[in-house]
């Protein structure tokens, strides 16, 4: 393989915070994208005369086309650049904002959620990418602090925004919104990000085919299961069937990828590195957790104690608060010490904040008790996303820096779904075990209705609340096992940016 570029009309200065910071801004919308429909789908439901199943579609779309050609479009930017990449989606990601803010209809929203998502999924692994080859090894740390406090931040930002946009101006501008966003990051970008040496690539045509069904199969099934009461969808085809028929055909495509004699989709080397296969185990336990944990407690805020979405939401300020200003500091200390210890830390206190939640799900408690158990997530997501995300990428060659990204994104996504379908299935069993019977299945029409329960029900679900709090705090104890087996990094010296293309290196391609 030998690397590539166009030349450029000069030498090319990498400025790398510059360049992260203005990728990190597309990043943040799309993220925020994936949680702030939620707060939306009452309005979207009553403006487009449509039913709940439909609604609860724009959100199933997106996360399923955002999911699924993650590995592919990791693989894309390292065949054609990462800047070229992530500025493709984000016109994709874009134009897709815009059409559906003037959607007339369910099935035109659910539509143009499909290609956001598409556009999502050709942005996120560049920026891990971008990330892994303009900063040094040992200065990737502070980088990888600002991605997660992004990653951390945008889950709890996405609530809050969407009930002020809602409130304020409508749900159309939950997406419109992202429109001088994306116009404002494509400039950035194009002005900061350097353009990176591609390779020339043979492309698994195979390999695509076979990932993209099986991620489909597997994440549909997922995601979906619930809906369907992981029985049957149509004629013979059930919930269980595609779940395995996905699994299957991943194995097929691992199988692919080993024996193929084509340079792989999915280069199976990179699993040789102990931290980049604990770390990808790790951040799939993380999604799980910080996906399934906001329902309990939106339900709870809302259901139980009667709180508006922007008010429910606020009450995990002090959550990204502390996360967005502890870091860059603990961006700063990967790089001095070992980040195995940062990400037990954080994944533990994760487990804590969860269980005091569980505890103190009550009718009566006092509302400002529930503001220190989201300071502890604060310091819980501080300690996670950065040391598990440059764990996994310190030791990936430049070339792999995309596929890589990829396949630590799919499995962020997969733990994602994961928690979402895993929390639906526990809570429903946990309010059919706590409520009268006949009365649990009132308690989803009063939350999409924005109600309150009546009184003698309030004690019943705000307990099985708190009780499904404890599959995300146990999945974090399970995530904090895998990260302690994290392997101490070695310090590197000597690195240089080298693959970025100057008028010199794009007149003699060198052999990678």
């Amino acid at each position: 393989m030998t690397t590539r570029t166009a030349a450029p009309a000069r030498n090319q200065e990498v400025r790398p915070w510059p360049a992260l910071w203005s990728l990190v801004l597309g990043f943040f919308m799309i993220l925020i994208d994936t949680t702030i429909v939620s707060v939306a789908n009452p309005a979207i439901l009553r403006g487009l005369d449509t039913d709940i199943n439909s609604v609860i579609w724009v959100t199933s779309a997106y996360l399923l086309a955002y999911a699924v050609p993650l590995l592919v479009t990791g693989r894309l930017g390292d065949r054609f650049g990462p800047k070229n990449l992530y500025l493709i989606g984000l016109v994709v990601f874009t134009a897709a904002s815009a059409a559906c803010g003037l959607a007339g209809s369910i099935e035109v929203l659910i539509a143009a959620r499909v290609v956001q998502g598409l556009g999502a999924a050709m942005m996120t692994p560049q920026t891990m990418a971008v990330i892994t080859r303009i900063f040094p090894p040992d200065r990737r740390g502070a980088a990888m602090g600002l991605w997660g406090a992004t990653a951390g931040v945008a889950t709890l930002v996405g609530p809050i925004l969407g009930g002020l946009l809602v409130d304020g101006f409508g749900w159309e501008w939950i997406f419109f919104i992202n429109v001088p966003v994306g116009i404002l990051a494509f400039v950035l970008v194009m002005r900061n990000v350097p353009r990176l040496a591609t390779g020339s690539h043979r492309f698994d045509i195979l390999g695509v085919v076979l990932s993209a069904i099986g991620m489909f199969l597997l994440v549909f099934g997922i995601q979906e299961g619930e809906a369907y009461d992981w029985g049957q969808i149509v004629g013979p085809i059930s919930v269980w069937s595609l779940i395995i028929a996905g699994v299957v055909v991943l194995a097929a495509f691992v199988v692919w990828q080993k024996i193929g004699r084509g340079e792989p989709l999915l280069p199976l080397g990179l699993f040789r590195d102990r931290n980049f296969s604990l770390a990808n185990a790790g951040i799939t336990m993380v999604g799980f957790a910080i996906t399934s944990m906001s329902l309990p407690l939106v339900f709870y805020f809302q259901t139980v104690r009667g709180l508006t979405p922007t008010q429910s939401a606020l009450m995990l300020v002090p959550m990204a608060v502390i996360s967005a200003g502890l870091a860059p500091v603990v961006g700063k200390i990967i790089d001095k010490v070992n980040p195995r210890n940062l990400a037990v830390v954080g994944m533990v206190l994760l487990a804590v904040a969860l269980t005091w939640y569980s505890m103190l799900l009550k009718p009566d408690t006092e509302l400002w008790m529930l503001l220190f158990p989201s300071a502890v997530l604060g310091l819980a997501n501080a300690g996670i996303w950065a040391p598990i995300s440059n764990t996994a990428t310190r030791n990936l060659p430049p070339m792999s820096a995309g596929a890589g990204s990829g396949v630590y994104n799919t499995t962020r996504q997969i733990g994602a779904v994961l928690g979402s379908a895993s929390i639906a299935v526990l809570i429903e069993s946990r309010l059919a075990a706590e409520l009268p019977a006949g009365e649990s299945g009132g308690s989803g029409a009063a939350e999409i209705g924005g109600g309150v329960l009546p009184d003698f029900l309030q004690a019943g679900f705000a307990t099985a609340m708190g009780q499904a709090l404890l599959l995300p705090a146990g999945v974090a104890l399970v995530g904090a096992v895998i990260v302690a087996f994290f392997a101490k990094p070695t310090p590197r010296g000597g690195w240089a940016p080298a693959e970025v293309p100057s008028e010199k290196s794009a007149e003699a391609p060198a052999a990678h």
